[in-house]
């Protein structure tokens, strides 16, 4: 008889973990799908029967683009599509008026459609809509309510998915905040990372905090994106207007994160060559061990305040986080924590930008977030 094999564990775990994130993925999507159904129908109806346009398809397609399952400005996407659509079809009708329609032809347009969406701007949607379009007309008949009528349907769409997304309850601090929490999560377990390679003399544990703190960045360009389409909705949606001051904070603290986590870059590098090259006393390994968790703890009030939607929850944590970041920074000399050598003077001195950024993102004036420091 044969022997049946039995899985591969790892395959199994992979199987299973995929299955689990599918259905997790799928299930926050419910909402979002809905919409972009009802979005999608209510356009493509509203063109073909209001308007009058046979097989409004652009209309369906541009509200599903608009929409979508992206952090991207929708404002932004809306315009992209619009506005591609409509130089396309001008790139195409020139072409077909020069040369007529054929492959050639098509392939010509689709070239010079992609160049100069290329030059105009950089966004992937305007370049695919323009050079689509300027294809279309070369390749297909002209729908009967003209050329421009796809134009005009992609408008449609356009205009559906905003009115759907003012329509919609969302909050839009709550993407923004849960990043924000994420990213100083990474911040806290880089530096207790740091303080777990000082205290055990391990460069790896080290290196893997480096590791970490390089990683973060993918982080830090998703709340970008995040906050830039949140603030697009405090701008155009009424209800929301009154969060924008809160986005507008939020935009001013991740510069300062972006900088501190650079400057954990820089200070995790240097500390394992410290580790390394045992450049650190004893006492000056207790001292920045020390200063390191205090400053990961300090980070996670941090992370409280900025992800806090209740004002005065958010106002207390952020109010403690600057008082713990100060008390940190009061002692951030090298005589304070018994060094002696220049190279743990190195590591304390590359510290010290690094905390006044987070005392920036936590609401401190820059100049006051440096007088914290002692002078050295």
């Amino acid at each position: 008889m044969p022997v049946s094999r039995r899985p591969i564990p790892s395959t199994t775990r992979f199987l299973r973990a995929h299955a689990s994130t599918g259905f997790r993925r799928s299930g926050n999507s419910v909402v979002p799908a809905i919409q972009m159904t009802i979005c999608a129908v209510a356009a493509y109806a509203f063109a073909e029967y209001v308007l009058g346009h046979s097989g409004p398809i652009f209309a369906a397609t541009s509200s599903l683009i608009a929409l979508g399952f992206s952090r991207d400005p929708r404002l932004r996407r809306v315009l992209e599509v619009a506005i591609g659509c409509t130089l396309g079809i001008i790139m195409g009708e020139l072409v077909l008026g020069w040369a007529g329609p054929g492959i050639w032809q098509a392939a010509v347009v689709l070239f010079l459609s992609i160049m100069l969406a290329r030059f105009l701007d950089g966004g992937v949607i305007f370049a695919t809509q323009l050079g689509l379009q300027s294809v279309l007309v070369i390749l297909l008949p002209l729908p009967t309510g003209g050329p421009f009528s796809r134009s005009l349907d992609a408008v449609v769409g356009g205009c559906f998915a905003l009115i759907i997304t003012l329509l919609t309850p969302r909050d839009p601090r709550k993407e923004p905040q849960q990043d924000v929490r994420k990213l100083l999560t990474e911040l806290s377990e880089i530096l207790r990372g740091c303080a777990e390679a000082l205290l055990a003399s391990d460069s790896t544990v080290a290196w893997h905090a480096l590791v970490r703190a390089r990683s973060a960045q993918p982080l830090i360009d998703q709340m970008r994106v995040t906050l830039r389409s949140s603030g697009e909705m405090t701008n155009i949606s009424p209800a929301y207007r009154r969060y924008r001051g809160e986005i507008i904070s939020l935009q001013d603290s991740l510069e300062h994160l972006d900088y501190a986590m650079r400057n954990a870059r820089v200070f995790t590098r240097r500390l394992t060559s410290a580790i390394n090259n045992a450049a650190l006393s004893d006492s000056a390994v207790q001292g920045i061990a020390q200063l390191l968790e205090d400053s990961a703890n300090a980070v996670d009030l941090l992370a409280l305040g900025l992800s806090e939607r209740d004002a005065t929850a958010s106002a207390v944590n952020l109010h403690y986080a600057r008082a713990e970041l100060v008390a940190i920074a009061e002692a951030l000399h090298p005589k304070l924590l018994g060094i002696q050598r220049l190279e743990g003077e190195t590591v304390v001195m590359l510290f010290r930008p690094l905390l006044v950024d987070l005392l920036e993102a936590a609401g401190m004036e820059t100049e006051e977030a440096k007088h914290a420091l002692p002078k050295v």
